[in-house]
């Protein structure tokens, strides 16, 4: 249910481009996102920071666009959101000391250290690599293979990364039933 709920306004964004245009497609995509934070807030009556975040961009960023006739600022958002995210991270670590994927995730894995700050560094530079590759797809190509590279290109690049983190993560991760003795539960 998270994984749809987070993908449904790409979906309905990518879906009225295609029936309506980039500038219908961006008010879909603004209405989807405060639809999605108002039932994660109605739901959990808590919302994530970084949905906070997106949803401020989305709405920065589109009303620029509906405001101005100029899909160059709605090109931009997936772009700004990967660098604020891996600027967050990087500037955790960097100035804080404080790895935020560990913050986050520490409950659901147990890692040395290294491997977290490994971990914390791939994504910092998967989030950069990811928004300049927004950008270079966003000014050499149409509008169209924008809005096509976003839902696939961006979901399928986001897919392979977390599989080969998962590859590497399994090495580390240690099974809690390993460690037991043959017939203890």
């Amino acid at each position: 249910m998270k994984l749809f709920l987070d993908f449904f306004p790409i979906a309905l964004f990518f879906l009225a481009f295609k029936l309506a245009g980039i500038y219908v497609a961006t008010a879909v995509a603004m209405a989807a996102t405060i639809l999605q934070i108002g039932w994660l807030y109605w739901r959990h009556r808590k919302v994530e920071p970084m949905q906070w975040v997106s949803l401020g961009i989305i709405t920065l960023f589109g009303g620029a666009t509906l405001l101005t006739h100029d899909e160059t600022f709605i090109k931009w958002k997936p772009t700004i959101l990967y660098w604020l995210m891996g600027g967050a991270l990087f500037i955790g670590q960097l100035f804080f000391k404080r790895n935020f994927l560990k913050n986050i995730m520490s409950e659901q894995l147990s890692l040395p250290d290294d491997i977290w700050r490994n971990l914390l560094l791939a994504w910092v530079a998967f989030f950069a690599i990811m928004g300049g590759v927004n950008l270079w797809v966003a000014f050499n190509f149409d509008t169209d293979t924008w809005v096509n590279y976003k839902l696939f290109g961006g979901m399928g690049l986001m897919l392979v990364f977390v599989v080969v983190q998962a590859v590497y993560l399994g090495r580390h991760i240690k099974l809690e039933d390993a460690d037991k003795p043959a017939g203890e539960a």
